[in-house]
């Protein structure tokens, strides 16, 4: 059961239509806690708000504390506890878009439609409107999503239109060389199973299931070196073993497919354009780690990259290359999607398995690590979208053959997003260790204007020098220059860019992405973001800048998480790559 919202209100009091949807996803989840975050995700659709009667009868009815609910439903981004808008309107003010005239954008919205910029309507309550970070359309910039449907490349003469649902769809541009990884995207339906395994689909899964024993598996993958495409580099195969040898039951397999960094957006291409491959790879983890079970991760922001990936997983339980009996190997694996509500957060790993488990995304202490204790404390091997990608692949031919590419530390093929002041941006395949300045000119058409900066790895990267430009885009080679490559996001700032404001817009980024967690991210950002304010105002000492810097360190070092200890990284790399002040 389903309501159209679209045309009346969307927070519909005591309804027990409304309230029947809402049971119904409950009764999905049996009732357990993990299936809170969903349950609530259903009844924000139903409703447009969390109102307290609702959670009051969530509470009831899953025999959790109302105060437990109401900490997740003031963690997440896209709930709200008040009534709000029939039409929901996020908009993007990320790097990418910010350069492209996004602020201005927002700004004619908020005028066309009189809403004040804290969200609320002053005139009949129709919009509810959101400034996000990235949207992943980073390629197609500015971009918006209107009531869940993507809109890009808006002017502000467009803004008239695009409220009306009849702006600009997004499309997929995906470019380099070779196309291992990202053919045949582009060139066949996403969903057509039986086009896909035309052109060789599943025949990884076959080899493996029939001719590898598990531990086979593993050994090829570590023969090929393949580490995390999502930006902390591990050895995959080093951690399907880990997973595989790793005590309790049941074992699990995770995809994160929550893609919230600026600046990235290849993870999108990926399932929007060939969801097969990355399944086919989840799947063959499964087998080599021995797990049945496995989760799919997605951002809020993705809702169309997450009917296609439904999709395809009804036509491979259809055709048994999903459930109980795959392939008639009696090898089993299923696999769940389950969505992030709004939270950057939950792209750290262990933040993402609360999230799982119904809770705030929260990161966990380390150790134990996911590989011993993971989702539900059990034994996970959890890998990131493009990751499971290059496993068909590797598996076909060998890990000799990936290694062909790249150099004994950066091993292989990689996906670049690029975008911001390129010809051509898109998401380009290309070997590691090609200079960042050819694979722009080579695959992005060149620079668009003189450039002044190249921010490589997103809001948790770091920017490069034009001097430095011939900089092989190797992990080892970046990290000469304390730049992280991070999840292969490339965006150029040519010579019109004030970088300050820039670097103040990333600032207020981790402000609002930080979870509160732990002291020095909830408080040291804030004051990075507050020193820039000053130096934009210009207020700023030579003072100010040294308290930015000591800030930084004390982030990078006490940390909770990976994510938090990345938030002064574009400043960091400003100041000491570029000499500004």
């Amino acid at each position: 059961m389903t309501l159209n919202t679209k045309d009346t209100q969307r927070y519909l009091l005591n309804n027990e239509e409304c309230f029947a949807v809402v049971d119904q996803t409950m009764e999905k989840f049996n009732y357990r806690e993990d299936g809170l975050v969903e349950v609530l995700i259903t009844a924000q659709d139903a409703y447009g708000f969390l109102s307290k009667e609702l959670l009051t009868h969530v509470s009831t009815k899953m025999h959790i504390p109302l105060s437990r609910i109401y900490g997740v439903a003031t963690f997440y981004e896209m709930f709200t506890l008040e009534p709000t808008g029939a039409t929901d309107c996020l908009v993007c003010t990320g790097p990418s878009c910010t350069i492209a005239g996004g602020e201005e954008v927002l700004a004619e919205i908020y005028f066309q439609t009189g809403v004040s910029e804290s969200g609320q309507s002053s005139i009949d309550k129709k919009y509810k409107i959101n400034e996000v970070s990235c949207l992943g359309l980073c390629d197609q910039a500015p971009a918006t999503l209107i009531n869940k449907k993507t809109q890009v490349n808006i002017s502000v003469n467009d803004v008239a239109e695009m409220l009306a649902g009849k702006g600009k769809p997004s499309k997929i541009q995906v470019g380099g060389s070779p196309r291992e990884l990202t053919s045949p995207i582009g060139s066949l339906a996403p969903t057509d199973l039986a086009a896909h395994r035309s052109i060789g689909a599943y025949t990884a899964l076959e080899k493996a299931l029939y001719e590898m024993t598990p531990e086979q598996v593993i050994d090829e993958v570590k023969e090929a070196r393949l580490t995390g495409r999502g930006g902390a580099g591990f050895s995959t195969g080093a951690k399907w073993e880990f997973a595989r040898n790793a005590t309790g039951k049941p074992k699990y397999i995770v995809c994160n497919f929550d893609e919230s960094e600026p600046g990235t957006f290849k993870d999108r291409v990926l399932i929007e354009g060939n969801p097969f491959r990355v399944i086919e790879g989840m799947t063959i983890s499964a087998y080599a780690a021995g797990s049945n079970d496995g989760y799919i991760f997605v951002r809020s922001e993705y809702p169309e990259a997450t009917d296609v990936l439904e999709e395809a997983l009804d036509e491979l339980y259809a055709d048994d290359l999903l459930g109980e009996d795959i392939l008639g190997t009696g090898i089993a694996f299923n696999v769940e999607v389950r969505h992030n509500a709004g939270a950057y957060i939950c792209g750290e790993e262990t933040a993402l398995f609360e999230a799982i488990e119904g809770k705030r995304g929260h990161p966990r202490h380390k150790p134990p690590y996911p590989t011993q204790a993971g989702l539900f404390g059990k034994p996970t091997a959890i890998n990131n979208v493009e990751t499971f990608a290059v496993i068909p692949s590797l598996i076909l031919h060998g890990g000799e053959w990936f290694r062909q590419w790249g150099t004994d530390i950066s091993a292989g093929l990689k996906l670049f997003c690029l975008s911001g002041h390129i010809n051509k941006p898109g998401v380009v395949e290309a070997p590691y260790g090609m200079p960042v300045k050819e694979l722009i000119e080579q695959f992005g058409g060149g620079f668009d204007g003189e450039p002044q900066a190249v921010l490589i790895g997103g809001a948790a990267g770091g920017f490069l020098h034009p001097d430095k430009l011939d900089t092989p885009l190797t992990h080892e080679d970046l990290h000469e220059l304390d730049v992280p490559i991070g999840s292969g996001a490339i965006i150029v700032f040519n010579q019109t860019v004030d970088l300050w404001h820039v670097l103040e817009c990333l600032a207020r980024f981790f402000v609002d992405e930080c979870c509160g967690q732990c002291a020095p991210c909830r408080l040291g950002t804030k004051q990075i973001h507050n020193i820039l304010q000053k130096i934009n105002s210009g207020n700023c000492s030579p003072g100010d800048l040294r308290k930015a810097k000591e800030l930084g360190q004390t982030i990078k070092t006490a940390c909770v998480c990976g994510l938090g200890m990345t938030a002064a990284n574009p400043l960091h790399t400003y100041l000491n790559n570029f000499n500004p002040i």
